[in-house]
């Protein structure tokens, strides 16, 4: 008996000085890794605010494929949450502060046979000149029991969960940019176009550059009409003058309609002109300026197809139905492209687009 009082004495000894042992190790942790995502900062802070979209990129599914979800009614913004449930460990997620498109702070659970584990998360959105630096964040203080066995088993809890970390950033990147990629063209036929009145400035560009011409010469359109009081009456559009397919080429006007004809100076490099009303084929790109030239080419293969021919001297045109500013995600502007065409009713052609230098 005396033996079995002394073993029982001897492992209480080492309980307690085991105990004593891992209370005083420092249990504390921070752990947070980077991302530079190229896409504007809304995206990216949609995506980290709304639980649904963490089933595509979160990191604890490539941790066990069979892991499944479950959300409550508000998935999204302060007060959101979702919980997952395991082969080895469940763990839910919710978020108690929301600052709009630049930070979010969150609190983890996870659950295992030994032991529950509770942390701070905390997400920053910075704005640069290739897109988001988003940067993800978990830190807290491990219990008595985690780091008794973090030194028993020899877990490496950081190294772990830094590798999660970053490999939920990766593919919330790759998430992102294939979101950004999504497009679709439509070619709805054809219509009849108002025509009227707009200001323009027109330049010499390759294909491929379109759309950088296009951003930079469509502010001083609009520069121009504000600091001029010139009514705007519609929505920005290119207007092709010329458009060489095999050379690469186009020479394109950036436009703004407005509501009557305005005479300029003679220096202005800021012009009016005006459309006339037409017979057009209409087709409507959704997705990145990028995809636009496809656009054009599907609505010129359409316009063979069913017989119908150009009008002599015309140009086609382009309107940019949203404002870029207003929907961040290119996967959601609206492109409609206007191909005036020959009238077939009437067996005359429909006019061009005329230039008036003022």
């Amino acid at each position: 008996m005396k033996i079995i009082k002394y073993l029982f004495f001897l492992l209480l000894l080492v309980f307690i000085g085991g105990a004593l042992y891992f209370a005083t190790k420092d249990g504390s942790f921070q752990i947070e890794k980077s991302e530079l995502i190229e896409a504007p900062v809304p995206v990216v802070f949609k995506k980290v605010n709304d639980y649904k979209s963490w089933e595509n990129w979160g990191p604890w599914k490539k941790e066990d494929s069979t892991m499944i979800f479950n959300y409550p009614e508000k998935t999204s913004g302060e007060g959101a949450g979702y919980s997952w449930n395991g082969k080895e460990w469940d763990g839910s997620l919710k978020t108690v502060e929301v600052i709009p498109n630049q930070s979010i702070k969150q609190t983890i659970n996870f659950e295992t046979a030994a032991s529950q584990r509770e942390a701070d998360v905390y997400w920053r959105f910075e704005k640069n000149d290739k897109g988001t630096e988003v940067t993800w964040g978990m830190q807290g203080e491990h219990s008595l029991v985690d780091k008794a066995y973090f030194s028993i088993f020899n877990v490496d809890f950081d190294t772990d969960m830094r590798k999660m970390i970053t490999d939920g950033l990766t593919d919330l990147r790759k998430n992102v940019e294939k979101e950004l990629e999504v497009y679709t063209i439509n070619v709805d036929g054809v219509t009849q176009y108002g025509g009227g009145y707009y200001m323009y400035r027109t330049t010499a560009t390759s294909l491929d550059a379109i759309p950088q011409k296009i951003t930079k010469l469509l502010p001083t359109v609009a520069s121009y009409m504000e600091q001029n009081t010139i009514t705007r009456a519609g929505s920005p559009m290119t207007i092709y003058n010329s458009y060489d397919k095999t050379g690469n080429t186009a020479i394109i006007s950036a436009a703004m309609p407005t509501t009557t004809r305005v005479i300029v100076p003679d220096d202005s490099s800021v012009l009016c002109g005006f459309m006339p009303a037409q017979t057009v084929i209409k087709s409507t790109l959704k997705g990145n300026y990028k995809n636009l030239n496809e656009a054009i080419e599907e609505s010129m293969t359409y316009l063979t197809k069913n017989g119908y021919e150009r009008a002599d001297d015309s140009n086609f045109f382009a309107i940019y139905v949203n404002d870029r500013e207003n929907v961040p995600n290119p996967a959601d502007w609206l492109t409609e492209i206007y191909i005036p065409i020959k009238s077939q009713e009437e067996g005359v052609e429909t006019s061009g687009i005329e230039m008036q230098m003022q």
